[in-house]
């Protein structure tokens, strides 16, 4: 039988099939059948520029999704790296509250400890500080050391060997 004879019966027939997708059922009557082996009809043809459309833009939403990624990594990468050089170099500002000597750099979990009039021996009280730039925010766990400090937690201890 030839494939055009095929597609004739099938499409004068009651005959169903199942699409590997969605697992529905669809009359073949109903459908678009066609030789792949000649020129698409032209309907075929419409579809397949349609799909080719729709790969196109999707490509180019991906695309452009990319560039903001990379966009905004770069930007964070250096908001991170400019908080970290600020960190460093803050307590040598003008407009730096504490004194200098009394400062201890730890970095993380948070940047500064400041044991106020360490300088002059006479220790009065002790600063948790920790630096933040633009639109940065505190990490849960610097969150969670704010709050032990604000609610007393903080205690003293001497290990004697």
């Amino acid at each position: 039988m030839k494939t055009e004879d095929l597609i004739r019966k099938l499409k004068v027939s009651n005959l169903y099939a199942e699409c590997p997708r969605c697992y529905g059922e669809f009359k073949l009557s109903q459908t678009v059948l066609f030789d792949g082996t000649k020129p698409f009809p032209d309907e075929v043809v419409e579809f397949q520029q349609k799909l080719q459309k729709d790969l196109e833009n999707r490509e180019e939403k991906l695309q452009k999704r990319r560039k903001l990624i990379m966009k905004t990594a770069q930007i964070t990468t250096r908001a991170t790296n400019v908080g970290k050089n600020l960190e460093k170099i803050l307590p040598t500002m003008k407009d730096f509250k504490w004194i200098v000597p009394d400062c201890k750099f730890l970095g993380d979990p948070i940047d500064l400890i400041i044991f106020n009039g360490l300088s002059v021996q006479k220790v009065d009280s002790v600063s948790f500080v920790e630096v933040k730039s633009g639109t940065a925010t505190m990490k849960k766990h610097q969150k969670s050391i704010r709050d032990a400090v604000e609610d007393g937690k903080v205690s003293y201890r001497v290990v004697a060997k």
